[in-house]
């Protein structure tokens, strides 16, 4: 088992739910990513939102090497261990002077996923700090398991249309996520975060990635697009594989199925399903 990270890191990973500033790419690296990433930028049609470039690793060889970037799968085995895979990415770039925010939420309320044990990593394309809207987290908040989320008519909030209830929580324990381009912060599937709006005169983009162990798998029906990628260890056999993108940048045009989008958080109570 590769241990990229030392023992301290991997126990405050299960008590804090989150771990940051761990350095992956150099400035000259992120120097060509973010050239390239032009390239991703202008297969968005004329009004769409970046938001849209979800799950393109699967069409765009550029997004899939950074997802299976070895340093990246090393940090990521020493948390969840030498049998994994990775199964989604995600850009979250706020503009200068955005004022999107994204509400308090588990990255797990949205993924019909089971057992509920993944990991997220925050790759940032560029300097991250409270200033231009670093993501925030309530520390140990993922030891309380899943938490009630409520439908939100937030006309700010253009990125998840559901907020988790917070009430429960010490408001005042809450940390910011600064990070250096090129480096990453990884956090449980289970942690309560959010992100403000972007208020300076510098762009905010991070990219998100998700794995999971083996042992997860995705219930179809709600998300029958759901696709692997094996990463480290054995292939998993109880999730659909995909395939490795020839294309050096290509576009995804699909509808995405997250428990929210397809409906079944309201008609098939997932949630109360799982915790029973």
């Amino acid at each position: 088992m590769t241990q990229a990270l030392h023992l301290k890191q991997i126990q405050d990973f299960k008590n804090q739910g989150f771990l940051t500033g761990l350095p992956v790419f150099s400035a000259v690296e992120m120097d060509k990513i973010n050239q390239e990433l032009a390239n991703i930028l202008n297969l968005l049609k004329p009004g769409e939102s970046t938001k849209e470039i979800r799950e393109w690793h699967e069409t765009s060889r550029f997004l899939f090497d950074i997802c299976m970037d070895t340093r990246i799968l090393d940090y990521v085995e020493s948390l969840l261990g030498t049998d994994f895979y990775m199964w989604a990415s995600n850009f979250f770039i706020k503009e200068s002077r955005s004022t999107e925010t994204v509400g308090w939420h588990q990255d797990a309320y949205y993924w019909p996923l089971h057992p509920v044990e993944s990991a997220t990593v925050w790759l940032a394309f560029d300097d991250v700090d409270e200033g231009n809207g670093a993501m925030q987290v309530i520390p140990s908040s993922h030891g309380h398991g899943m938490v009630e989320h409520h439908r939100t008519n937030r006309a700010d909030d253009s990125v998840l249309s559901l907020q988790a209830d917070v009430s429960q929580f010490d408001l005042g324990t809450v940390v910011s996520i600064p990070l250096k381009r090129g480096s990453i912060s990884i956090h449980d599937d289970k942690l309560l975060h959010t992100s403000p709006a972007n208020p300076s005169n510098r762009r905010r983009a991070g990219f998100t990635i998700r794995y999971s162990p083996n042992r997860v798998k995705c219930d179809l029906k709600i998300n029958p697009h759901f696709r692997v990628f094996p990463a480290r260890g054995e292939t998993c056999q109880i999730n659909p594989l995909g395939e490795i993108p020839m294309r050096r940048y290509g576009r995804l045009f699909r509808q995405h199925q997250s428990i929210e989008e397809s409906g079944k958080e309201r008609e098939t109570g997932f949630w109360t399903r799982q915790k029973r």
